[in-house]
Formats: C-alpha cells, structure tokens, sequence
C-alpha cells in the first residue's frame, strides 16, 4: 500500500498525544470513544489525502492501546502498533521523556518504514479472549508458586502451633488460587473446543511428541492463530532460540548464541517441550545422546531440540495434517 502520510500517536492512559507529520500539527485527544472520533475528524480537515492513504502508528501499550485499535479497525483506518522495545532502540540515545516529541518519533519512525510497513489486523475476539486468559492464567500461577514458596520457608523455621493464622491463611491463599486456576483452565479448553478453527490447529499442534496444551495454545495466540509470522525461523527468532553469529573481522570470533531479545514465557515453555521430548520421544532421545555423547554442549542440543518442535508445529498446520512419527516405521 502507498501511504502518503503517518499519523503518530503516544497513548497514555488518559490522553492522546497527535501529531501529523508531513503537516506537523500536534494535538491532545482523550483516550476515549468521544476522543478517537475527535482525532479522526482533526486528521481528515487536516489531511486532504484519501483515508486508505493514511497510516496511523502508536506504542502497544496493552490495556490502554487496546480500545484505539479496535476504534480504528472497525472504521477501516490502517494502523500500526509498535512494539516498546522496537521504538525505543529506533530512536537512538534520548534524554527526559515528553509525549509531543514520543508522537513525533513515533510518526518519522513509521514514515520512514512506510513502503515496507505490513498494517496491523485485529484478531478475532475468541483470540484476544484466549490472550487475555493465559495471561490471567499465567500470573495467578506465579503469585501461588510465591505463596507457596513463603510457606515452605516458614514450615522450615517456625512451629505451626505457634504461628496458627499465619500457616492458615497461607493455605487458604494457594487453596483459592488453585481452584481459579481451575476454573481458568476449564475456560480455556471450552474456548478451544467451542472454536473450530482454534480447534483444529490445537490438535494438530498437540500430534508432536513433547508439545502439551499450553504451548498449544500460546503458540495460537501470539501468533494470531498463524498468521504473524511468514515462516518458522522468524517465530523462532522471536522466542528467543535461533542462534545468532556473534563475530567482526579478525579480532571477533564470538560463539553462536541465542538472543536474550524474545518472548520469555514462549522460550520457557519450548524448552520444557525440548526437555519432555528428550525423555518421552525416542526419536528426540536418542539425537540428543548421540549429540552428547560426541561431546557436544548440552545447551546448544535442547536448542536444536526446541527448533526441530517449532519447525514441525509450523509444518503440521502448513500441511493441515498431524504430525506422522515416521522414526517408528525406519526402526521397524
């Protein structure tokens, strides 16, 4: 698409900083329905441009981008939302903060890269709904595994007949928290089930060996069911698990190593899939004993490992057939 113009835009939680910027007007919107449609108004009387031609480009912010994108969609405007950490490392060294000159940023940044700019799509609501689940999901376990770390802690040095209400709300604490867990967990399989597409890609991610319902459906969601990512590698690369050349000339010759740039939860749960694999698939078991016993580092195999499991998740929902263990019929 040929964008003409860019419009950036630094959200908070309750303003919208605007500016324009081949025209450079700035502006201040609420971070409302009212306001989005105030700021749409603003861009049109100032841009003369057709509306396919405008690009609007803003921090993702989670909870308080969430309500502008949606705004924008539904209304048919092409709109970009970048990533913290992409717009930070754009704009170089940087003193102080102001939302005028973040908008501003955000609007070169965006006009510079507009040729090779894929806008964003909306997900569907059953995926936002599964984000927001895993999400809630995720720190609800965090906050048990520390409750039931303190109590662990305790048990260790105090007497219990001692400290009664201590050790009581203690358990009563990780008690409630497993059952919404539970209850969490019933919702996410019955969103799944309920969803047919969600539903197929969940089975055929579950076909490989060491791959549980998790990762199944995390790999759903933050690859907005598949549609993301071009190909596996660049998913990898966004884990964190592809391996990266770390050299320069003659003086530099750095190991291969992974990136500590990545989706954190996403490379921890690929790595306890590597680690399931190793010992439930014999395929996967005996590659890694055979790489150890060559005296290769045993890092670098669990992430071999982890990349051969993304590479067939992204093969089996390309080919839209469950994964076919062929290292049995070889063996037969």
């Amino acid at each position: 698409m040929n964008y003409v113009e860019t419009i950036g835009i630094d959200v908070s939680k309750e303003t919208l900083d605007v500016i324009i910027h081949t025209v450079g007007l700035t502006d201040q919107f609420e971070n409302s329905l009212q306001g989005y449609k105030k700021l749409t108004k603003w861009v049109e009387k100032h841009v003369t441009s057709a509306r396919e031609s405008l690009l609007f480009a803003f921090e993702h912010t989670g909870l308080y981008s969430y309500p502008l994108s949606v705004f924008l969609a539904e209304n048919g405007y092409s709109f970009l939302m970048i990533l913290g950490l992409e717009l930070r490392r754009s704009l170089g060294i940087t003193r102080g903060k102001d939302d005028k000159i973040d908008a501003k940023a955000i609007a070169l940044y965006t006009f510079r890269r507009k040729e090779e700019i894929t806008p964003y799509v909306m997900p569907s609501e059953e995926l936002t709904e599964l984000r927001r689940l895993l999400s809630l999901r995720e720190r609800l376990v965090k906050h048990r595994a520390g409750y039931e770390a303190s109590l662990m802690e305790h048990e260790r040095f105090l007497k219990k007949t001692d400290n009664p209400v201590f050790f009581e709300v203690h358990k009563k604490i990780i008690s409630e928290l497993n059952k919404q867990i539970l209850i969490i967990e019933k919702e996410l399989e019955d969103l799944i089930k309920h969803n047919q597409q969600m539903k197929h890609m969940y089975d055929l991610i579950t076909s490989i060996k060491g791959v549980g319902p998790q990762t199944a459906m995390f790999m759903i969601a933050f690859t907005n069911a598949f549609t993301l990512f071009k190909d596996w590698r660049k998913f990898a690369s966004y884990s964190g698990i592809a391996p990266f050349p770390y050299q320069s000339g003659t003086s530099i010759r750095g190991r291969t190593k992974v990136s500590h740039l990545a989706n954190k939860k996403l490379k921890s749960l690929l790595s306890n899939c590597a680690a399931t694999a190793i010992i439930h698939n014999p395929e996967m078991r005996l590659y890694y004993q055979r790489r150890i016993y060559n005296g290769k580092h045993k890092m670098s195999t669990l992430n071999i490992i982890r990349n051969k499991l993304v590479a067939r998740i992204f093969a089996v929902i390309e080919r839209n057939t469950p994964y076919v263990n062929t290292y049995k019929f070889a063996t037969c």
